[in-house]
């Protein structure tokens, strides 16, 4: 009896050590897997950006999360600035414990989020932020699913090439690392295809007055150029617009994405807005594997038509959640490893990270042409995908 009692008592200890063991293991099985989203609150594109990524998080929780523990997002809200910027990215991975970082929106202090990111060791995937220079510094933990500005306007450099053959242009552009990186780009493609370029103005968001971007485009209005391209962001999209048609500048009107895209452009410029063309980084008439999907199910939630910056929004969690069930672990080498190997398509198209030119870590996709007929955005180009055919304004007349 005395040897069964001890039995007994050692099969008890044994039992219950070995629930102290496994107990954590399945409290942390049921513990979420952490992303920080950086978040710029204060932008155009914020609330249709964070929409967006909670509509892709509830799908992909509702599908049984990652590895059978829920995903759950932690903001912090970068300002747009350099300082808060890089305060947010302290802040999720120290307090908040992420293991990943997804977002941010403002090229010119994503660099400096990108860096700090880095060294703390996080993998960060960037899904709207454009300055050139993000993939281009050899930051092991920086990966970029949408184009870099560079690259924003080739569907546009090709409908200019074949539709519209422009003798001359003009290039207006917000002094910043996104406006900048688009206009050097464009003046590249001038110089190549020996287009004149009449003027090249950039000019600061701080000064948005009509009577500032009255003085600049004032030169313009001499001797009109074939095309007038613009690289803005929403509001001094708007106002530029509205300056140039105020002037009677009879010029085809280019934008370079950015604040074009949104129909909060269409609705505040007016009839200002009909006949420009755009250049997009995605279009809702796209094929992808649940592109319609989401377009449609963002309207019937938010009623208004989502356009790219939604877009990417939305497909880079479900790409963090693809990378998450491959990886080996939660460490930042199992992450990276499992990002270097990313292919995968979704609503904004394929995901593929890979090196070429100066970049490393790069998405690269092919961008469209929309044109604003009667309030509305159309797809004319690339051919494949247009809704409708080219509206040539009835003031442009092309020099021969």
């Amino acid at each position: 009896m005395k040897y069964r009692s001890k039995l007994t008592g050692c099969l008890c200890f044994i039992f219950f050590a070995i629930g102290a063991f496994i107990t954590p293991k399945i409290g942390m099985a049921l513990e979420p897997v952490v992303i920080g989203v950086l978040h710029s609150e204060k932008f155009p594109y914020a609330t249709m950006m964070k929409n967006s990524i909670e509509m892709a998080l509830e799908v992909i929780n509702k599908e049984g999360g990652i590895k059978g523990r829920p995903l759950k997002l932690v903001y912090a809200n970068d300002q747009g600035k350099r300082e808060p910027g890089e305060r947010a990215i302290k802040e999720l991975v120290k307090k908040a414990g992420a293991i990943m970082l997804v977002g941010a929106y403002h090229s010119s202090n994503t660099v400096y989020m990108a860096r700090i990111a880095d060294k703390l060791d996080t993998p960060f995937l960037i899904c709207t932020a454009s300055d050139d220079r993000v993939t281009q510094r050899k930051w092991r933990n920086v990966y970029r699913l949408n184009a870099p500005a560079s690259e924003y306007a080739r569907g546009l450099e090709d409908f200019l090439l074949k539709k519209i053959k422009p003798k001359s242009m003009a290039i207006v552009y917000e002094n910043s690392p996104y406006g900048t990186g688009g206009a050097l780009r464009m003046m590249w493609f001038c110089r190549e295809q020996e287009i004149d370029i009449k003027a090249i103005e950039p000019y600061h968001k701080e000064r948005l007055r009509p009577d500032y971007f009255e003085r600049l485009v004032d030169p313009m209005k001499k001797e009109p150029p074939d095309v007038i391209y613009m690289v803005s962001y929403l509001n001094d999209a708007n106002l530029l617009v509205k300056t140039i048609r105020e002037s009677k500048i009879n010029s085809l009107l280019c934008g370079g994405a950015g604040g074009f895209t949104h129909q909060k452009f269409t609705n505040k410029a007016g009839e200002f807005a009909n006949n420009l063309l755009t250049a997009t980084l995605w279009t809702h008439q796209l094929r992808y594997p649940g592109t319609k999907e989401y377009y449609d199910g963002y309207i019937k939630k938010y009623s208004i038509p989502p356009d790219y910056h939604g877009a990417e929004a939305y497909s880079i969690l479900l790409v963090a959640a693809d990378v998450f069930k491959r990886a080996e672990s939660f460490q930042p080498e199992s992450i990276r490893l499992a990002l270097d190997k990313t292919d995968i398509i979704t609503p904004f198209g394929p995901v593929n990270f890979k090196s070429y030119g100066k970049f490393e870590r790069q998405n690269s996709l092919p961008t469209q042409v929309l044109q604003i007929i009667d309030g509305k955005f159309e797809c004319v180009w690339p051919e494949a995908l247009a809704t409708t055919g080219f509206i040539p304004p009835a003031y442009w007349r092309r020099s021969d």
